[in-house]
């Protein structure tokens, strides 16, 4: 394949870059990443989890995980601030029963204190000192969280130099924020795994979903740096990067 058929295919992984929710179907099969965390968030969420636990799902997402809980819907609350996924839930999970309510504001989420048995958090944004007004007393925050550090191989690779979006995110500066916050940190761990993928075009439609952390990434500023990850892949069959991830349990 020359460089101008590789260069159509990827401006059409490029224009297609949307999800519905955080789906990801489009590149599974052509990329890796979290198959091997040393934790299970899954697993983990749902020992904290009773019939009667009243929970919240911040940034749900598309509510895709919250639902795999099937978790009485009347105990179920959620909420999302990114307006397509808003536009979802409250088609999905409304219907259900689920209190959903749109919220961008992690310091003023629209329910009342001491509302909740469990709040969980994956790879969304937070407030401790808000989430600790929410929790009831004995009440666990559960989150897993992209660290700051999270595919910067990567984004060397396309956009060499470029800055972190979010640097505090790293479990030893969380850890005090949660500290300060008044919670018991009960369980904290942090992972580096890699991510692989099998192809560019799957590598294009990534980079502008995940937009934030490859900022003024286009298939026109980055052709070379793309080229480039074409002949390593020639040679070795796939791209690796690196993922940063951390898990933390606070109790308040």
């Amino acid at each position: 394949m020359n460089v101008e058929e590789l260069k159509v295919i990827w401006k059409k992984e490029e224009e297609i870059a949307h999800i519905h929710g955080w789906d990801f179907s489009h590149i599974h099969g052509r990329y890796e990443e979290e198959n091997d965390l040393p934790w299970d968030y899954e697993k983990i969420v749902r020992q904290y989890l009773n019939s009667k636990s009243n929970i919240l799902d911040y940034d749900t997402g598309g509510g895709e995980f919250l639902l795999s809980l099937n978790h009485p819907y009347s105990r179920t609350s959620a909420t999302e601030g990114f307006k397509p996924n808003v536009d979802l839930c409250r088609e999905k999970l409304l219907p259900l029963g689920i209190n959903f309510k749109a919220c961008d504001k992690p310091s003023e989420i629209p329910f009342g204190n001491e509302t909740f048995d469990v709040i969980i958090n994956r790879h969304g944004d937070f407030n401790a000192i808000e989430l600790y007004r929410l929790l009831k007393n004995d009440g666990v925050f559960i989150t897993q969280q992209v660290g700051s550090d999270n595919e910067r191989d990567l984004v060397e690779m396309v956009l060499p130099g470029s800055t972190k979006p979010f640097p505090h995110l790293n479990l030893k500066q969380q850890r005090k924020v949660f500290d300060n916050a008044g919670f018991q940190i009960i369980q904290a761990e942090e992972a580096y795994r890699p991510i692989y993928f099998y192809d560019v075009g799957a590598f294009v439609w990534f980079a502008h979903i995940i937009e934030w952390e490859f900022p003024i990434f286009s298939v026109e500023r980055c052709f070379s740096q793309l080229l480039e990850m074409q002949r390593i892949i020639n040679e070795t069959g796939k791209i690796e990067g690196t993922i940063h991830r951390y898990l933390m349990i606070a109790k308040k």
